[in-house]
């Protein structure tokens, strides 16, 4: 099935071998800077995230991707859209705010997902409200199900490499090209 394209890296030799690892590199770097660029651009440590459950709709479905922005100086306000992490939690949750407190430098809020009953004080891993520190950042916009790659490479890691593997050959059958 690959022997064409193991016979095609056999005839690379050690520099060819080489040249393609380093474009590979260049690749992965350029997509690094790139989205270490829109972390500085938009305030926030995860400028574009997944939805990955129902607790927002009809708002956002699973699969949608949500673009985010954290202004610095700028209050959240109660009907925002907002994501937040919690310390110790791993995946991030994407919540509207539902109230909002401040109180000299800190803004102290507390959040809901509008498919849910309750707010998210259970939610919280013992903490009352949610500060600035806790929010990745506001939603300001959103592609539907563009998403489900992700979500899908996440509950199918061998699909993750089967499509690693694929980009690849098909760098190498352009390069020989």
């Amino acid at each position: 099935m690959f022997s064409n394209e193991i016979a095609r890296l056999r005839t690379l030799g050690v520099q060819g071998l080489l040249f393609q690892a380093l474009n590979l590199l260049t690749v992965i770097s350029s997509g690094l800077m790139m989205w270490k660029g829109l972390c500085l651009i938009t305030n926030s440590e995860s400028p574009i995230v997944v939805v990955l459950s129902g607790s927002m709709e009809p708002a956002f479905y699973r699969g949608d991707i949500l673009f985010l922005t954290n202004p610095a100086e700028v209050p959240y306000e109660i009907g925002d859209i907002t994501v937040y992490k919690i310390p110790g939690a791993d995946i991030p949750i994407v919540h509207r705010v539902i109230e909002s407190h401040i109180s000299n430098t800190t803004q102290l809020l507390l959040t809901k997902g509008d498919n849910n009953p309750g707010d998210d004080i259970t939610l919280y891993n013992g903490i009352e409200w949610i500060e600035r520190k806790h929010i990745i950042g506001k939603v300001r916009g959103f592609l539907p199900y563009i998403g489900y790659v992700t979500i899908a490479m996440n509950d199918f890691p061998q699909l993750k490499y089967a499509l690693l593997g694929c980009v690849g050959l098909v760098m190498l059958i352009q390069q020989e090209t």
